[in-house]
């Protein structure tokens, strides 16, 4: 619905707009019901009412660094609608609600879904640039930052054509507002300031780009809205040529949990083996040669399996799982060494050798926190 009215005629008061039916803003009434039915789905998955964990959030699509930049981009756009607790909604929602009718009514729907849309992915765009390594972020207040914006910047282009009264208040109100948040974001810890500033600068352009004549005396130089959308794409190709690396990927580090969890699983299974062995070696009448045998190839080879296994997991020194990555894999190098001592002790029927051997294994938990992987194993593992 087109905002301007016929020639001669009064345009319409920005606070009627304001305070006109809720459905005359449908898509702010879609945004707020997603924003809202997200949140209740996520506490039926395991997410807190007044906090939940960044577990929860990232699996839902949130913002972060290492799960973003390993090809899933799509998380800019869902973390919009992603919140760490019912305060942190409220507060979301009640200034969508402010500020989104009244920017729908002004824009129009598309216009208004594009600035939206448009003003979130930039903010998690920069604070992907900003903090992408540090921190699980989400929430829609980027994207009401670049409403924000957008109204600042229609107000001012359309000044002469605003009721003094209504300018004061509007221009004030929304300028207080936003300098309040951005100031109390740098001070309160884990507010997302970054996501705050892109979307509100975003905003900003996109208004001007977007902006449609609110009367027919309104303000329709081209020049302005080409300069705008100029400088947007700039600031965009920015941030993305500056993105910094992750530390590591998120698929690296869901691999090397599922690794983890079935050579967790595979190693009981391996050393009920190797206890199986010794045990029916003293009721069975083996020699010394079968018993180093067995040894190679139910327990070494197995082991030796794991550690190559293990090590093939390319995942970077700043993962979560790195450290019990790397722990496992000298464990496994351990248990598989101390396997092979003890098969070649057997063969040469020497008992300090089998001792030492069995001593090594026993101890494998311990010493694989702080030794590298046996030359042997380590040389293995490059076949």
């Amino acid at each position: 619905m087109l905002l301007t009215p016929k020639p001669g005629a009064e345009p319409d008061s920005l606070t009627d707009l304001m305070h006109d039916s809720p459905w005359r803003a449908p898509v702010t009434l879609a945004l707020l019901t997603s924003n809202i039915v997200v949140f209740g789905l996520t506490l039926v998955y395991g997410a807190g009412l007044w906090h939940n964990s960044n577990g929860v959030q990232l699996a839902w699509g949130a913002n972060f660094g290492p799960a973003t930049q390993d090809g899933q981009w799509w998380r800019l756009a869902t973390a919009m609608f992603l919140h760490f607790g019912i305060l942190h909604l409220a507060l979301n929602m009640w200034a969508l609600w402010d500020v989104g009718r009244l920017v729908e009514r002004l824009y129009g729907r598309l216009r208004f879904s594009a600035l939206y849309l448009g003003s979130g992915v930039a903010g998690n765009l920069l604070s992907l640039v900003v903090q992408g390594n540090r921190a699980v972020s989400g929430g829609a207040s980027g994207a009401i930052f670049g409403l924000y914006g957008a109204l600042l910047v229609f107000l001012w282009r359309e000044r002469k054509h605003v009721d003094r009264r209504e300018f004061r208040w509007l221009f004030g109100a929304a300028t207080v507002f936003t300098l309040f948040t951005l100031i109390m974001g740098h001070f309160v810890p884990g507010i997302d300031n970054a996501a705050h500033i892109g979307g509100l600068v975003a905003g900003a352009f996109l208004g001007r780009v977007l902006a449609r004549p609110w009367v027919n005396a309104s303000p329709r130089t081209h020049g302005g809205r080409w300069w705008a959308a100029a400088l947007l794409m700039l600031a965009v190709t920015t941030l993305v040529t500056h993105i910094p690396p992750p530390i590591y990927r998120m698929g690296d580090e869901l691999r090397a949990r599922q690794a983890i969890s079935d050579f967790m699983v595979e190693d009981r299974r391996i050393s009920k083996r190797w206890d199986d062995i010794l045990a029916s070696s003293r009721k069975d009448a083996v020699t010394f040669e079968q018993l180093a045998g067995r040894i190679d190839a139910n327990v070494t080879a197995d082991y030796q399996e794991s550690f190559e296994q293990l090590s093939a997991l390319n995942l970077g020194s700043g993962a979560p799982s790195a450290r019990a990555l790397e722990t496992l894999r000298n464990y496994a190098a351990l248990r598989s060494e101390a396997s092979r001592a003890l098969a070649a002790g057997l063969r040469a029927k020497d008992p300090f050798k089998i001792r030492q051997a069995l001593e090594t294994a026993r101890r494998a938990p311990v010493l694989a926190k702080g030794v590298r992987p046996p030359a042997s194993a380590a040389s293995a593992s490059a076949k």
